[in-house]
């Protein structure tokens, strides 16, 4: 655990190759500069990995970054998990874009969504991938996120993190710019709520998520439009994880959407 714990706080090395092409898909994107410094890979494996070998000399070629043959060892000492296959990336930080300086670039009719107070990086990365999955236009976070430890979030994400826009913003401010897009506010919640099986949710739509442990801010839930709560199949006094609660509502919202 505490291998993890001393990853956590400023990681941008990237694990396996789910994560890397995340990584090099998003290197066309307009909204992510995240550049590759050099991939390690395990030379024992080289054979076994002859297709995986075959793509990044490619693309090594293509965008510039070193392609390395190191033991095992190294590899296990530098990463935080033992799913990385023989592929380690070392990369640069992402910049993250002010919400009010992106207000332009903003779908008119889209789907985005905050998360507030996830405790971990695991589940941070759980809950964009399910958005991810679901459709979410974009993510806002606020000032203090996991996108620190950006190389565990992305492989929990399943690479999603590295392909969805991200925006940096204080909650009642995200608020504000997407009402004044015309965007329904909804934030999870059990007081006063709606349940999603009856509560609009055709976009626009700005949904808020907050943690198990500190959930939403009051000031928060008092300037949404609607409270929204999932319904449980039997009394259970518990609290769905915040990566649970962001999949199914985001599940919802794609429902009452599709075409």
């Amino acid at each position: 655990m505490k291998k993890e714990e001393s990853r956590f706080a400023d990681s941008v090395i990237f694990e396996g190759m789910t994560s890397i092409r995340a990584c090099l898909a998003a290197y066309t994107s307009a909204f992510n500069d995240r550049r590759i410094l050099q991939i390690w890979y395990d030379r024992e494996r080289s054979g076994a990995k002859a297709k995986e070998l075959g793509y990044l000399r490619a693309m090594s070629a293509q965008y510039g970054f070193a392609l390395t043959p190191v033991d095992q060892a190294f590899l296990d000492e530098i990463t935080v998990g033992n799913s990385h296959g023989g592929f380690v990336a070392e990369c640069t930080s992402r910049s993250m874009a002010s919400l009010a300086d992106a207000d332009t670039s903003l779908s008119e009719h889209g789907f985005y969504v905050m998360i507030e107070g996830i405790e971990d990086p695991y589940n941070f990365g759980y809950a964009i991938r399910s958005l991810y999955t679901c459709g979410a236009d974009g993510i806002i976070l606020s000032p203090r996120n996991w996108m620190s430890a950006a190389g565990v979030v992305c492989r929990s994400s399943a690479g999603a993190s590295e392909l969805l826009p991200l925006y940096v913003a204080d909650g009642c401010d995200a608020v504000d710019i997407f009402r004044n897009k015309g965007y329904k506010v909804l934030c999870a919640g059990i007081r006063d709520s709606v349940s999603s099986f009856d509560c609009d949710m055709t976009k626009p739509v700005f949904l808020i998520v907050g943690g198990e442990k500190r959930g939403i801010s009051r000031k928060l839930l008092d300037m949404a439009d609607t409270v929204v709560r999932i319904d449980y199949g039997r009394d259970f006094a518990g609290s769905l994880s915040a990566a649970s609660a962001a999949s199914m509502l985001a599940y919802e919202v794609l429902r009452q959407n599709r075409q």
